[in-house]
C-alpha cells in the first residue's frame, strides 16, 4: 500500500481578471515506503502547490489525498492538523530554525509541543542530530552553524516525530555545491534506512538523480519522464 497518494488532484485559483487558472489538472501520484520521488518542472509550474496538497497544508479544488491510508476528504481542520503532525515532515529551501534556540532545542521543539517529556525528547533529538552528522554541534545556535549544518538540523527536526512521509521543497536551493551534495546523499540514505516515503521538489539534477523515480510537472499534468540514470 502506498504511504502517500493522490488521485485526480486538481487545484484552481482565480486570476486577477477573475478567470480561473488551473495549476494542477487531474494529477495522480503514489509513493511507497522507502521510495524517494523527485518532482521537477519550470518555475511556477505548480510543484510547491502539489507538495502543499500532499502535505495537507492546503486543500484541493477536487480529487483526493490519502496519507498512511487515511483520506483527507471530509476531515475538519483540527483532524487534518493532527494527522499532518503525526505523519508528515517538511523541509523547505530556508531552514526556518528558531535563532534563539540551539540545534538540539530546535529538534526537540516539535516533540515537546506534541507532549513528549523533556528527557525523551532530548534523547530522540540527540539521536537524529548524530544521524545527520551534527552530534558535535548540538549546543550551537543557528548563527554559529554553516548553511549546510542549519539545513541538516532542519532535516533532523522534520524527522523528530518519526513521520511516514517526508516532503522537501528545493531543500538544497540555498546551499553551495559541497553542502548540497552532502544533503543529497543524506536524503537518499534516509529514504532507504528509515523506510520513509519521500517526495522532493527540486531543480537540482544531482538531487533528482538520487531518486527512485523522476516526475515532471508541466501544463498542470504530472508524468514520469524516466529513471534517474536516463535523465540528461
Amino acid at each position: 500500500m502506498s504511504v502517500i497518494e493522490a488521485q485526480a488532484l486538481t487545484k484552481t485559483y482565480l486570476g486577477g481578471d477573475g478567470q480561473p487558472i488551473t495549476v494542477l489538472d487531474g494529477v495522480d501520484i503514489a509513493v511507497e515506503r522507502g521510495e524517494m520521488v523527485a518532482i521537477i518542472g519550470a518555475s511556477g509550474a505548480g510543484k510547491s502547490t502539489l507538495l502543499h496538497l500532499l502535505g495537507a497544508l492546503d486543500r484541493p479544488t477536487s480529487g483526493e489525498v490519502r496519507i498512511a491510508g487515511q483520506s483527507l476528504g471530509g476531515l475538519n481542520d483540527d483532524a487534518i492538523s493532527a494527522l499532518r503532525n503525526r505523519t508528515v515532515g517538511f523541509v523547505f529551501q530556508f531552514h526556518h530554525l528558531l535563532r534563539e534556540f540551539t540545534a538540539l532545542e530546535n529538534v526537540m521543539m516539535p516533540l515537546r509541543i506534541g507532549g513528549m517529556e523533556e528527557p525523551a525528547a532530548r534523547k530522540r533529538a540527540m539521536v537524529l542530530l548524530e544521524r545527520v552528522g551534527l552530534g558535535g554541534r548540538t549546543t550551537h545556535r543557528p548563527s554559529a552553524l554553516s548553511g549546510g549544518e542549519q539545513q541538516r538540523t532542519a532535516v533532523a527536526r522534520a524527522l523528530a516525530a518519526d513521520p511516514a512521509v517526508l516532503l522537501a521543497d528545493e531543500p538544497s536551493g540555498n546551499l553551495d555545491h559541497m553542502n548540497s551534495e552532502r544533503l543529497h546523499d543524506l536524503f537518499g540514505e534516509l529514504a532507504r534506512e528509515l523506510e520513509i516515503a519521500m517526495v522532493v521538489v527540486t531543480h537540482n539534477r544531482s538531487l533528482a538523480a538520487r531518486a527512485d523515480r523522476i516526475l515532471q510537472l508541466e501544463d498542470a499534468k504530472l508524468a514520469q519522464i524516466g529513471l534517474p540514470e536516463v535523465v540528461v
